[in-house]
């Protein structure tokens, strides 16, 4: 869960200091936030699946490690 708190954490700070960046070079929260989910707006649909894909593994991993530590504490 750690891994995931903290991959969630990075990207909310890296897409709040672009927002910022975006916000005090004279762009309004509406183009800011455009810029910021723009890159994912134009990907393909094969991408998008490799995307999706990869993001599925990662949380399913962490997952598992959990449920496994969880059962650990349980036998013991």
């Amino acid at each position: 869960m750690k891994i995931i708190g903290v991959s969630l954490l990075m990207t909310g700070c890296l897409m709040g200091l672009s927002i910022g960046i975006d916000i005090l070079q004279g762009a309004d929260i509406f183009q800011a936030l455009y810029k910021a989910v723009n890159p994912f707006r134009v990907m393909e649909v094969v991408e998008l699946f490799a995307l999706f894909f990869l993001l599925l593994l990662f949380f399913a991993d962490s997952a598992y490690i959990f449920i496994k530590k969880r059962k650990g504490k349980e036998g013991e």
